[in-house]
């Protein structure tokens, strides 16, 4: 069963929801996370303090909108668009990242979110 979870960043508050997965299961016991955010093109990541080895069901590309835990840089990351390692139009992480979850609803305001803003991510309650 999803966990919902909020996503701030920039004045922004995104809805959005964490997988069933090992991965998401220690982010989750993880929350609150907290921090400023790199923009990689049409991505956003953060280093956070978990752990966890790359999944079985780890990939690199993402769909918009899809939050993922990259294992080399321990980053928490919001796919919102293509990326530098992009082939096309997708969104692509630098290596392989293990899925944890989406945002739900309008991904555009993500657009809008500078390099260094503060990005938390917190359980919905």
């Amino acid at each position: 069963m999803p966990h919902s979870i909020r996503i701030r960043s920039g004045g922004a508050t995104f809805a959005a929801e964490l997988n069933d997965s090992t991965t998401a299961e220690t982010i989750l016991a993880e929350l609150p996370l907290e921090g400023a955010g790199n923009r990689w093109g049409g991505e956003i990541c953060f280093l956070i303090d978990v752990n966890v080895d790359l999944a079985l069901d780890s990939r690199a590309e993402m769909a918009v909108g899809e939050l993922a835990y990259w294992p080399p840089g321990n980053a928490f990351c919001i796919f919102f668009g293509p990326t530098p390692a992009s082939v096309a139009d997708e969104s692509r992480a630098a290596s392989p990242a293990n899925p944890v979850g989406r945002i739900l609803g309008d991904i555009e305001p993500l657009k809008t979110i500078l390099d260094g803003a503060t990005v938390v991510v917190e359980a919905d309650s």
